[in-house]
């Protein structure tokens, strides 16, 4: 994690359709920061982080991921950069997408092995040891339907980590989880948060935002309406349409 993992995001816009998602967004995230999106539902969150690795195409700006400048493209043919960038940011969804018919190890060795071309020695032991740093050592031959959601998800983390990304994309990874499955997925961010890493996290958990962000981006109708500390956004918003979320969230 030596390298730096800068994120600037210049005036970007995306239209599905019609409809305008993301309206002249831009965002700078320093490397090791960890910065929390929250806002209301449809606020365009999950696009942005999809934008950010290349799996949405965006219609204006540019999006600078370390070396790698992601521009608007008509096709992901046309986005040579978009591989580059999913090396440099690991990202883990809401439902899982663990391969079903592998197991928990065989999730996390598939990415080394087919695209970092380890041996298999090499994946297993790389797997084995996040596995153990996921607290799932011993359920690395187990098949995801035999797994908790809580777990599910940890070997989802996992499964980014073997790729040793320089920064994490997490959207709304504990949404689907209970609350104490949710503590779960919570505090492996937080230990992959002390090593460093860049964090992008999508979250409605205001508590995990005000805990372990170092900052905290409101979205709304597609922009950015408020940043700054965890203290200043959530116990002293300005803007009012922030103070009308949060007083929704902290009910």
């Amino acid at each position: 994690m030596t390298k730096e993992l800068q994120v600037e995001i210049s005036h970007v816009t995306k239209r599905f359709g019609q409809r305008l998602v993301l309206d002249d967004v831009s965002l700078r995230v320093e490397s090791g920061e960890t910065v929390a999106l929250i806002g209301p539902s449809g606020a365009g969150k999950s696009t942005l982080l999809r934008c950010i690795n290349g799996l949405n195409m965006f219609d204006q700006g540019e999006i600078r991921v370390g070396p790698h400048t992601l521009l608007p493209q008509r096709s992901h043919h046309g986005c040579p950069n978009a591989r580059q960038v999913r090396r440099w940011f690991g990202m883990i969804f809401q439902d899982f997408q663990l391969f079903p018919h592998l197991t928990a190890i065989e999730n996390i060795m598939e990415a080394p092995r087919s695209v970092l071309k380890l041996s298999k020695v090499k994946a297993h032991d790389r797997a084995m040891k996040l596995l153990a740093r996921v607290g799932l050592a011993d359920r690395a031959l187990a098949y995801p339907q035999e797994l908790s959601g809580g777990q599910k998800q940890r070997v989802a983390i996992a499964r980014a980590m073997a790729m040793e990304p320089r920064g994490l994309l997490c959207d709304e990874i504990t949404s689907a989880l209970d609350p104490e499955l949710k503590g779960e997925v919570l505090s492996v961010l937080e230990d992959l948060k002390r090593d460093g890493l860049t964090l992008i996290i999508v979250t409605h958990e205001i508590g995990f935002a005000r805990r372990a962000a170092q900052r905290v981006v409101v979205l709304a109708d597609g922009k950015i309406i408020e940043s700054g500390t965890p203290s200043e956004v959530i116990d002293n918003p300005q803007m009012p349409r922030t103070k009308q979320f949060l007083s929704q969230m902290l009910i």
